[in-house]
Formats: C-alpha cells, sequence, structure tokens
C-alpha cells in the first residue's frame, strides 16, 4: 500500500469513526420532538451532553486530513459544495447552541424554540451529509480544470435526496438505540418503539437506495469486478442489518446498538470501495476525475503526516475510550444537567 492509498484508508477510518460517533447524537436530535414532556426532552439531551462535542472533532479531523492530503479535492468539493457546506455548517453551529441555550431560562416559548431548531439542525445536517454521498458516488460535473461546472440544484438530483433520507433513517435508528441504553422506565419502554419503528423505516430506504444504485449507478459497482473480496463486506453488512431486530427481539440493545455500529462501518466501507481510486469522480469526463494521485500532496508531505497519525491517533483512540467509559450508565438529571 503505497502513501496515497494509505491516507484513503485513513480518511475512511475518520469518516466511519464519525459516522458512529456523532450519528448516534444526531439521531437523538431527529427523535427529539417524539417525547412531549420537558424532563424526557432534558433527559434525552443529557444522553448525548458530554459526547457530542468529542464526536464532532472526528469531522473537523476529516476535514483537515483532507484539506492536507489531498489539497485538490479538498478545494474541488468545498467549492461545488459551498452552499451546502455553509448550510452545514450554520445547522451544526444552531445545533450546538441549542444545546447550550435551551435550559438557561425556563419560558416554554424559549425551550420550545431550542426544542425545534435542535431537531430540525440535527436532521438537516444529516441530510446534507447523505447528499454528499450521494453526489460522490453518482459524479460531479468537474471540468478539466479540476473546477465544479454546475449549480447548486444540480446536486439536488433524486438519487443525491434519495440517499440523504437514507442517511436520515440510519442515524435515527443509530440514535433510538442508543436512548434505549442510556434510559430507563416508561420512557424506556417507549423508545423500544421507537427502535422498532426507525429500524423499520432504514431497511425500507436501504431496500430502496441499493436498488437504484444498482440499476442506475454503475460507477458504484465497478470496482467490485476488479476487487471481488470486497462481496465479503457486503455479506457481512447484510448479515449485521439482520441482526438488528434479532438483538432488540432478545433485549439486547448492547448487541444492537453494535451491530449498527458495524453497518454504518460497513457502509462507510463500501463507499470507499465504489470511490477508490477517486476522490471526486467527473460525470462529464472520467479522465478529470480527482484520484488518491493527482489530487495528492507531495510524498514527503504523506510520510510526514502518516507519521503523526501514528503517533497522535493512540491517545485520540484512549481519550475517546476515557469519557465513554466515565459517561457510562443511565443519564441522571442533575444541577448541572442541560
Amino acid at each position: 500500500m503505497d502513501l496515497n492509498t494509505l491516507w484513503f484508508v485513513l480518511l475512511g477510518v475518520l469518516l466511519a469513526g464519525y459516522a458512529i460517533l456523532d450519528g448516534f447524537d444526531l439521531g437523538v436530535g431527529i427523535l427529539h420532538l417524539a417525547v412531549k414532556e420537558d424532563e424526557e426532552r432534558r433527559i434525552l439531551m443529557n444522553s448525548i451532553g458530554p459526547l457530542w462535542d468529542g464526536n464532532e472533532v472526528w469531522l473537523v479531523t476529516f476535514g483537515g486530513a483532507l484539506f492536507a492530503a489531498f489539497p485538490n479535492a479538498y478545494a474541488t468539493a468545498f467549492s461545488g459544495f459551498y452552499t451546502p457546506f455553509m448550510v452545514l455548517l450554520f445547522a451544526l453551529i444552531f445545533r450546538a447552541v441549542s444545546i447550550e441555550f435551551r435550559s438557561k431560562h425556563d419560558a416554554k416559548g424559549w425551550r420550545a424554540f431550542w426544542d425545534v431548531s435542535f431537531c430540525i439542525a440535527s436532521g438537516v445536517a444529516t441530510l446534507l451529509f447523505g447528499v454528499a454521498v450521494g453526489n460522490a458516488i453518482r459524479g460531479m460535473p468537474i471540468g478539466a480544470d479540476m473546477e465544479f461546472q454546475g449549480t447548486f440544484w444540480s446536486l439536488l438530483h433524486p438519487y443525491a435526496l434519495l440517499v440523504g433520507l437514507f442517511a436520515v433513517s440510519t442515524f435515527a435508528m443509530h440514535g433510538s438505540i442508543y436512548l434505549y441504553l442510556k434510559t430507563e422506565g416508561e420512557l424506556q419502554q417507549r423508545i423500544r418503539e421507537w427502535m422498532w419503528r426507525t429500524f423499520g423505516i432504514f431497511l425500507i430506504f436501504y431496500l430502496f437506495t441499493t436498488i437504484y444504485t444498482l440499476v442506475d449507478v454503475p460507477l458504484a459497482t465497478a470496482n467490485f469486478r476488479l476487487h471481488p473480496w470486497a462481496w465479503l463486506v457486503v455479506v457481512l453488512n447484510v448479515l449485521a442489518i439482520a441482526n438488528i431486530p434479532r438483538a432488540i427481539h432478545l433485549c439486547r440493545p448492547g448487541y444492537a446498538f453494535a451491530s449498527s455500529c458495524a453497518t454504518i462501518a460497513a457502509l462507510t466501507f463500501l463507499f470507499g470501495v465504489a470511490l477508490f481510486p477517486d476522490l471526486v469522480h467527473s460525470s462529464l469526463n472520467p479522465d478529470w476525475s480527482l484520484t488518491v494521485y493527482n489530487a495528492a500532496s507531495s510524498k514527503k508531505t504523506l510520510g510526514i503526516m502518516a507519521t503523526i497519525a501514528a503517533l497522535g491517533m493512540p491517545f485520540v483512540l484512549a481519550y475517546t475510550s476515557v469519557v465513554y467509559w466515565v459517561f457510562r450508565g443511565k443519564v441522571q438529571l442533575g444541577k448541572f444537567s442541560y
């Protein structure tokens, strides 16, 4: 494996880490308005309170690594997705503000406004992540000068929107399973019903997205003919999905959450397989695509980055593990809770 491929893989690891970790707290936000009582909404928000900002570090690290390792792809992607990325940034900021401001005042109108903002911002951010993935899989109008030739509206084609809704359903399912682990009593029993409903919606969008991809997006499966071993991950993905309802039925939510994490990791891997060696595929001319080679920094830069990553990654994993261990268990509301 050369350095270019190594950094493609490392970017995939960062993206999978973000999707798994921030996926469940985005899912909690999507489900936030499903409860009506103020105390229950506080429980939902406090289930992710100690974790959400640390989870978003994975996205920041992904963006920084993309900029340093593949600057041409970074520039093209951010210019092409400029408007959606600004909306995404606004949604992530507004979501953070909603978490911090919601309980600063007792007025019902104040809390209702931030509750709605938290839910909408979580849903919009997730939808836009999915739209970006859908465009990456299908290809974007990139010219020979590495410049985006389309418009904002050209990014919102049916396939991209379908993948966006699939992302929303996936994170909603992931979040409901996480909430079941963090709650107790009557609220937990209601969340058990959420798990079944969100899984059903996820399964519908999974099937529709898979069929649409196989029928109308040949680029997504081209690499599977070159690397037949990748079908093993498809099988593992299907098994992980099938195990989620089994684990819920057996009242093993930890097992269901692990299967949900494995599902998201497998989907991220399959996304990487569909793209490689492209980072940004040109729908105008495949020769104009930005690959891990023509969009990369120098070998020296990639080597220095690899050394830094090897030294820093153990600290990141250790910190993340400690935080999740310290804040394990059920949510308890206290004087310092949101």
